[in-house]
């Protein structure tokens, strides 16, 4: 059954809330790599992701993009536009086969209105946001692009099971989507990639990009902070 208690953020709704909202709400199946919101569009809904994975991209005229980030199951989109009025602020596109919540405009607001519990789970995820967007802008103002590139590879890495002091990022990530989350070009990513593995730092396998020397690619990036 089709019903908001499946997201995270709408458990704290008694099980009438539950059920008057959700009869307002529509339920989509998305294909691979399916456009879900496109920029400036002028839908103000909300997309609550069920199942699957998506990407959230802003594209500008140049044809140039920036990966603005990646969402999982509970994670939703188009809260802006819900919120201001305005146009959408980015591209939203499935990477697989994906499940959605739609939920209107006027259903996210009434909600935001009648439960202060969800609007503040609301409001720390905004925050949360804020303050990632904040570093990355910093990043984007004093790293040059071959830090960038370091903080982003050990930002994606999890630690490596069974291999203490090392971390992996499996399957490995595509030059060209570090390049769009950093802001640099594909070539610049290869050629930094390149460097570290002539170094011991990483090492490219078929399944993953481990890095094997913590410390020194840390060093690396703090000697991007430290540069004039």
């Amino acid at each position: 059954m089709n019903l908001l208690s499946q997201i995270d953020l709408f458990k704290c709704l008694n099980e009438r809330e539950v059920m008057r909202y959700s009869s307002r709400c529509f339920w989509r199946e998305y294909g691979e790599n399916e456009l879900v919101i496109d920029f400036e569009d002028e839908s103000r809904d909300v997309r609550f992701l069920l199942t699957g994975r998506a990407r959230v991209i802003l594209r500008i005229a140049t044809g140039k993009e920036i990966i603005l980030g990646d969402m999982g199951p509970n994670d939703f989109v188009g809260e802006i536009a819900a919120i201001d009025n305005q146009g959408r602020a980015a591209n939203v596109t499935v990477l697989n086969t994906s499940r959605m919540c739609v939920m209107p405009q006027s259903v996210f607001l009434d909600i935001l209105a009648e439960s202060p519990e969800v609007s503040l789970n609301i409001m720390r995820v905004l925050t949360s946001r804020i303050r990632k967007l904040n570093m990355r802008l910093t990043e984007h103002c004093f790293l040059q692009a071959k830090h960038r590139i370091c903080v982003e590879i050990m930002r994606k890495s999890r630690p490596r099971i069974g291999h203490e002091n090392q971390r992996v990022i499996s399957p490995p990530p595509l030059q060209r989507e570090i390049a769009e989350r950093v802001g640099t070009r594909r070539e610049v990513v290869s050629r930094q990639i390149s460097a570290l593995r002539k170094q011991g730092i990483v090492e490219k396998t078929p399944r993953a990009l481990v890095i094997k020397d913590i410390p020194a690619i840390n060093k690396i990036i703090e000697e991007g902070w430290e540069d004039d």
